[in-house]
Parts: C-alpha cells; sequence; structure tokens
C-alpha cells in the first residue's frame, strides 16, 4: 500500500504564499519522478511542475519564475513553494509520483488526495 498525503493549502490573498508538501509512504522500493498537478473548475487537470530524481525540474510557463518545486528524498516529500499567487492560481492541487514497490516491479503512478488553494482578497 502507497499513500502520497499533501498538505498546506488554504486560503491566501492575491501576492501571497502558500507552501505545499506532499509525504509519500507504504510499501516503497524507489520514488523516481514527482510533480504537483492542479485542476480549476471546469478545466483539465494540468501540470504544474515536476523533478526529476536527481533534481532536475520542469515548470509551466503559467508559474516559471514563482513557483518554485524541490524534493527531500530522505523523507520522500516533495514541496511547491508557490509565492507571487494570483487568483488563476485557484485549483485543487495534486501531488504525483511515479514509484516502484519492489526492486523486480514496475514503476506506477500514484496520486495525493488533492488539496484545495483559493486566491482571493
Amino acid at each position: 500500500q502507497v499513500q502520497l498525503v499533501e498538505s498546506g493549502g488554504g486560503l491566501v490573498q492575491p501576492g501571497g504564499s502558500l507552501r505545499l508538501s506532499c509525504a509519500a509512504s507504504g510499501s516503497i522500493f524507489g520514488i523516481y519522478a514527482m510533480g504537483w498537478y492542479r485542476q480549476a473548475p471546469g478545466k483539465q487537470r494540468e501540470l504544474v511542475a515536476a523533478i526529476s530524481t536527481g533534481g532536475s525540474t520542469n515548470d509551466a510557463d503559467s508559474v516559471k519564475g514563482r513557483f518554485t518545486i524541490s524534493r527531500d528524498n530522505a523523507k520522500n516529500t516533495v514541496y511547491l513553494q508557490m509565492d507571487s499567487l494570483k487568483p488563476e492560481d485557484t485549483a485543487v492541487y495534486y501531488c504525483n509520483a511515479q514509484i516502484r514497490k519492489s526492486a523486480w516491479g514496475y514503476e506506477y503512478d500514484y496520486w495525493g488526495q488533492g488539496t484545495q488553494v483559493t486566491v482571493s482578497s
């Protein structure tokens, strides 16, 4: 059993900051790429940022220069520091991780339950 548990969402004013965390637990042999996605009402889920095991990152154009993804491999945790938040950042944010449960197994995608981020004055 593998779980991804997110925390850190909430209500913030435009221009404010939030930090999301996502911790993976359970039967884990290895964690590979990790990332954050978001889904606003009436829209498709989109990639916000992703990070490889080695720390290479890929950010959506809409968040470049404002959001920073990082990870702590020892804690099986990925973070998303969100600064200069805008109302259009309002969405449910989901954590994603590619996880292998055993040395002879395959990597599978796992998802967190989602955390609401609302940017409003």
